[in-house]
């Protein structure tokens, strides 16, 4: 016999509010359905352009494995990296990855590597740079509309960073290292209170590219869905509340012989 779980299994389901209603009660919709406008596709900041840095366009010259077959073959958790630092043009095309490919601003819609529900794209992408040749390290906040890192100028990340996933060096010290966290209105806006589910799937499409373009470019990744939840807030900045950390990956060159 199964053993039994007062744990909101519920929340795994596609009904009563896979569409934004709640067909027993009417008076519970979406805030799209109420005809709510629909939430910004970004964060919004007032930092100077000297915080802006502007990433070289991703292109083929990252990768060293063309072979979609051998990529997918070869994919696997590498938590070993080398001292070596990463490219430029490495990290363009690991943030590319997971970017976008056509937005239309004015209405509001964007489309993007990783498939999310409904096209509501909840997440906002952190990356703490250790070790990128002519990136200054520190903290950023990918901007995919114009492929452009903000930076946020703070000291003591690799202390944080090691706390806040459980004292894992291998993580505190990678090359590059993303918190993705979610803004769970852009899903909720349409999806009501089913979005969370979709919100945690759109968590997976996400984090699977990084794996796959690390290894294509000859590298690592690494994903982690445990952590400290409120260290990882803080260390990106955001409430824990209208906006809160998901997942987590590291990148990093791997040893050769480990390949």
């Amino acid at each position: 016999m199964a053993r039994t779980f007062d744990g909101g299994r519920e929340s795994m389901k596609g009904y009563p509010m896979a569409f934004g209603e709640d067909p027993r009660n009417p008076e519970l919709q979406s805030d799209e359905r109420k005809g709510v406008a629909a939430p910004s596709l970004l964060k919004s900041h007032d930092r100077p352009s000297s915080h802006i840095v502007a990433l070289p366009a991703a292109t083929r010259e990252a990768i060293t494995q063309l072979d979609l077959f051998t990529v997918i073959g070869q994919r696997q958790s590498r938590r070993s990296y080398t001292a070596d630092a990463l490219s430029q043009g490495e990290l363009s095309f690991l943030l590319w990855a997971q970017g976008v490919h056509v937005a239309n601003t004015e209405r509001n819609y964007s489309r993007r590597t990783a498939p999310p529900a409904g096209s509501r794209h909840p997440y906002e992408t952190y990356v703490r740079v250790s070790r990128v040749d002519g990136v200054e390290s520190g903290l950023y906040r990918y901007l995919p509309l114009t492929h452009e890192l903000l930076l946020d100028q703070r000291s003591s990340l690799r202390e944080e960073l090691y706390v806040l996933t459980d004292r894992e060096e291998w993580a505190a010290d990678a090359p590059v290292f993303f918190l993705w966290s979610c803004v769970p209105h852009r899903g909720e806006w349409r999806y009501y209170t089913m979005s969370h589910k979709s919100i945690l799937l759109d968590a997976g499409h996400i984090g699977q590219n990084p794996y796959l373009a690390a290894e294509a470019m000859g590298c690592g990744a690494c994903t982690l869905g445990g952590y400290w939840q409120d260290g990882a807030d803080r260390f990106c900045g955001v409430d824990g509340e209208d906006e809160y950390v998901v997942y987590l990956a590291a990148v990093g060159r791997v040893p050769e012989q480990s390949r």
